[in-house]
């Protein structure tokens, strides 16, 4: 019987893309640098390295924060890396745009489940979304990597996480969250039952396997019913 949901933020609850997408094109403005789909387009792919290498342990999240920038900058051409962050960093934390079926899931969860939030995201930033998107009091807690200290996917994180949950049980428990690498991996690591939430369909041509898939966060009430 499941009693503690761990949820992710970005591109499970939140539109991170959509956030994304809006952020850095103000950024961008702001530097006096083109908007354009291709300048979009290049941030996003140097952010989400980063992030990935995050994840392995490759860079701090303070390295993340000016690298993604300083490589973006430099392959266009640009100067003022330095800077970016803060900006970029503002312009994020104002974003919220729901998941389609986000609200009404977490409506539904938190009168039968204990929610938590679980985000490799920056504690200023996550804090930001969570405040403008009205949804902090659904959660029992949250969990934000820069806080507790350890990212997902590490045992580390999820150790720190269950400690703080008074009586806290893995047998009763799940993560939910569109991250293979991230959430899933970490979830197997940490002995709780995965969900993988993919709205594209992805194929999972690697080795992570989640216990359970959904396509639509609607899916997932009657799932979690199962378990």
């Amino acid at each position: 019987m499941i009693k503690y949901v761990f949820l992710d933020l970005d591109d499970t609850i939140l539109d991170f893309h959509k956030a994304e997408d809006v952020a850095i094109e103000k950024t961008l403005k702001a530097f006096s640098i083109p908007a354009t789909a291709e300048n979009k387009a290049l941030y996003s792919k140097i952010n989400k390295g980063c992030w990935e290498a995050l994840e392995r342990g490759e860079i701090t999240r303070g390295a993340l924060r000016l690298l993604r920038f300083e490589r973006f900058f430099e392959a266009i051409g640009a100067t003022g890396a330095e800077r970016a962050p803060a900006v970029y960093e503002n312009y994020l934390s104002q974003g919220h745009y729901f998941i389609p079926g986000a609200e009404a899931l977490l409506d539904m969860l938190y009168k039968k489940y204990s929610l938590y939030l679980a985000t490799n995201g920056i504690a200023a930033v996550q804090a930001g979304r969570v405040a403008s998107a009205g949804i902090a009091r659904y959660f029992a807690a949250r969990f934000v990597s820069e806080e507790v200290g350890f990212n997902k996917p590490s045992k580390e994180y999820f150790d720190a996480c269950f400690k703080a949950i008074e009586g806290f049980s893995a047998e009763n428990a799940v993560i939910v969250g569109d991250s293979l690498t991230s959430d899933i991996k970490g979830g197997k690591t940490a002995g709780i039952k995965t969900v993988w939430f993919n709205p594209k369909g992805l194929e999972n041509k690697g080795d992570i396997q989640p216990d359970f898939e959904i396509g639509t966060l609607s899916e997932l009430p009657s799932i979690l019913e199962k378990m």
